[in-house]
């Protein structure tokens, strides 16, 4: 089986979309099916580099190819020419490709399956427009679909507004539980804390930089500390260190942007807690890679992070009021009634090899029923 896997930005480019599709692919490879992807030829962060039209990553073939417009909405109409070999086209997330795709199913003919990622309500920007937009384009291009794969509960409630739940399924994405695991440790927790992940407005940065200086103005009798590790997105290192020095927490908040893996995962074990305040997400990986590593994470209470605490059973859901919600920080510091290995454990389930054979399941349906 050969699977096009179409999506608007992928490595170099670092981020949780182009980390979900480069492990579906592997997962896919390692399966025996044959995986490409179609992706556009610049990074939105780097727009004035071109990068190479076709390169082998991970024994998976990347196509890139060129883009107009705006990185909201890029115009990419030539990748109908890239998809003849393909038995089955793979959109990954709501956007130009989505559309374009759809209406051009006459021309292409391919089966077609998206996956939501969250659509496109990731921010406030344009809410009004967003939701005139789903309930009408995106309602009538999902009827050239064969299959809409909600990454999350809560795509799936929004997306069963406009998709019959017999064309509508979740498949919660898949985790690379391994990249930053180690043996669980016995030792008490430290005052440390981490985030890892993009740094956009809507991942609550500013509201994470509020609470920690409230937490450190509280609670005197330790000495915490945090570690924000990241790639830039809407927001940048200065800012962030802005932030800090307006609370009056720079000597306790170190940045690092874009560290390698390897880096990424020293943080990680020097850390005890992970913090994530999201406004919004599709589904949330950072939290669970975080819990790969023994790492107890202080949440927002969006629904996909009420989710993951209620399924694995750890985690705490702050409050937005800083106070409360370092209080509850402190509570659970002092209270010390969790372990490295029960976090761990408690993530298994989301592994890409059980995800994967999901995917695979209704790629096979799919095409049995055509």
């Amino acid at each position: 089986m050969i699977v096009a896997h179409v999506v608007r930005q992928y490595a170099p480019s670092v981020g949780g979309l182009e980390e979900v599709v480069k492990n579906l692919a592997k997962c896919q490879l390692e399966a025996g099916l044959t995986p490409y992807i179609i992706t556009l030829d610049r990074v939105f962060k780097n727009p004035e580099e071109k990068l190479a039209a076709i390169e082998w990553m991970d024994g998976v073939k990347v196509i890139r190819i060129p883009y107009g417009g705006s990185s909201r909405y890029p115009l990419a109409f030539s990748v109908l020419r890239h998809l003849k070999e393909a038995d089955l086209v793979h959109v990954h997330a709501i956007d130009f490709f989505y559309d374009f795709l759809a209406l051009t199913k006459i021309i292409h003919g391919k089966k077609l399956v998206v996956s939501t990622h969250g659509g496109f309500f990731h921010t406030t920007y344009a809410s009004r427009l967003k939701k005139i937009y789903f309930k009408t384009v995106t309602r009538f291009c999902s009827l050239f679909y064969d299959k809409v794969i909600g990454c999350s509960d809560n795509d799936g409630e929004i997306f069963s507004q406009i998709i019959p739940p017999e064309k509508l399924v979740v498949i919660e994405n898949g985790v690379d539980i391994d990249k930053l695991s180690a043996p669980a440790s016995e030792l008490p927790p430290k005052p440390n804390i981490i985030y890892f992940g993009r740094w956009s407005i809507n991942k609550g940065l500013v509201e994470a930089l509020r609470l920690f200086s409230t937490l450190v103005k509280s609670d005197r009798g330790n000495h915490w500390q945090f570690v924000i590790a990241g790639r830039p997105y809407d927001i940048d290192e200065d800012e962030i260190r802005k932030t800090a020095t307006e609370y009056g927490i720079n000597d306790r908040v170190q940045v690092y942007a874009s560290p390698s893996d390897s880096q990424l995962k020293q943080l990680a074990h020097a850390a005890s807690y992970f913090l994530c305040l999201s406004k919004h997400e599709g589904f949330g990986i950072a939290p669970i890679e975080a819990m790969s590593a023994g790492l107890f994470p202080l949440l927002s209470q969006i629904p996909p992070f009420k989710k993951l605490a209620t399924t694995t059973g750890h985690g705490a859901l702050l409050s937005e009021d800083s106070v409360a919600a370092a209080d509850s920080v402190m509570r659970l510091h002092q209270e010390k009634n969790w372990n490295q290995f029960a976090l761990q454990e408690s993530v298994k389930r989301y592994s890409w090899h059980a995800v994967g054979t999901q995917y695979l399941n209704e790629y096979r349906r799919i095409l049995n029923d055509g």
